[in-house]
């Protein structure tokens, strides 16, 4: 009866946005969950946008065969056959004699709130006459997903240089195994990564789930989210799973024969941090580049020197043409600098 009772109590708690908003930690699988299970039920589309669709090792990615789609209050996303952003198609295998560049990362690398060409990878294919720029870049993936599209990616494509466009909120979503919806997720076991989550249930399997998931076990599972992130407890966890992570990112492109680099992208309240000094996430990543031997560009002195020159960045969402054409400049120099590119 008592269990009947708390499982009760918690079903109808979880139906107000304003408790799940409260009792919520940064990414603790339940909230995403619950508020994916409620936008689909209420007849919305099962992934974010119209253009996601299903995979069965990421969770979602770009949809393929995408021409010219009105997205983002009037910009226009194209995607190639393959599902890379932007409609320009790569020779598989790769030309003789071609330098080519696989980027990896977020909705910043993507290129979520503007046009194919308004991205930072297009410009960069425009400031590197004869290099070719592969946009691997999805919304709301993880180092996890970009760890396993990067494995996809090598074989086909034989990249010279493997870029990661680092966002620190990618950290966060590697302890979880959702967010826009299912994904994959690596634990750390005796010091290696393990695959959880894999294939990842389809829409209508994780409706079938939901009827027989515990809502108190929900409820107790965030509450020690919640306690955990409070006290410090998952944050030590983050900076683990993060370094394990790029390492091993880091090492899979070389062995492919392609030279790692990373790139730090500052987003939101890092375009407002005023001083030039290394945050302390951008310290941690560049760090562990600096052990692993990976070169490191970090952009945000940049976007602080154009600010003082009067540019004003977007600090809430995310970049426009402006920041996406500064990032390009700065990845191309780099790119020259470190000799990645001819």
């Amino acid at each position: 009866m008592l269990a009947l009772l708390l499982e009760g109590g918690a079903r109808l708690a979880l139906r107000s946005e304003d408790f799940l908003r409260r009792i919520s930690s940064p990414y603790d699988e339940p909230s995403w969950r619950l508020r994916w299970l409620r936008r689909h039920q209420g007849g919305e589309a099962p992934y974010r946008f119209t253009f996601d669709q299903y995979h069965r090792e990421r969770g979602w990615t770009l949809a393929a065969n995408l021409h010219q789609v009105e997205v983002f209050d009037g910009k226009r996303l194209s995607s190639n056959s393959r599902g890379l952003r932007g409609a320009r198609e790569y020779a598989v295998p790769k030309p003789a004699g071609v330098t080519r560049i696989a980027l990896f990362g977020d909705s910043f690398t993507f290129g979520e709130d503007v046009s194919d060409e308004e991205t930072f990878a297009q410009q960069m294919e425009r400031l590197l006459p004869g290099v070719e720029v592969l946009n691997f870049g999805v919304h709301g993936y993880g180092h996890d997903q970009m760890l396993l599209y990067l494995r996809e990616a090598l074989p086909i494509y034989r990249p010279d240089v493997v870029l990661i466009g680092y966002v620190t909120d990618d950290s966060l979503r590697n302890l979880t195994r959702f967010r826009d919806f299912a994904k994959p997720r690596f634990r750390l076991r005796d010091g290696q990564l393990v695959l959880e989550g894999t294939p990842v249930p389809t829409p209508d399997e994780l409706i079938a789930r939901e009827r027989w998931r515990s809502r108190f076990g929900d409820l107790v599972e965030m509450a020690a989210s919640r306690v955990a992130w409070k006290w410090g407890g998952r944050a030590a966890e983050v900076d683990q799973l993060t370094d394990a992570l790029l390492s091993q990112m880091f090492r899979e492109a070389a062995a492919a024969g392609a030279r790692p680099a990373v790139a730090l992208l500052p987003a939101w309240g890092e375009l407002g941090a005023p001083s030039p000094e290394p945050l302390p996430a951008e310290r941690f990543v560049m760090e562990l580049a600096q052990r692993d031997r990976t070169p490191c560009l970090r952009l945000r002195p940049l976007f602080l020197e154009r600010a003082r020159l009067g540019a004003e960045f977007e600090k809430v969402g995310h970049w426009g043409p402006l920041e996406h054409r500064i990032a390009a400049g700065g990845i191309a120099d780099f790119l020259h600098r470190e000799h990645l590119v001819p």
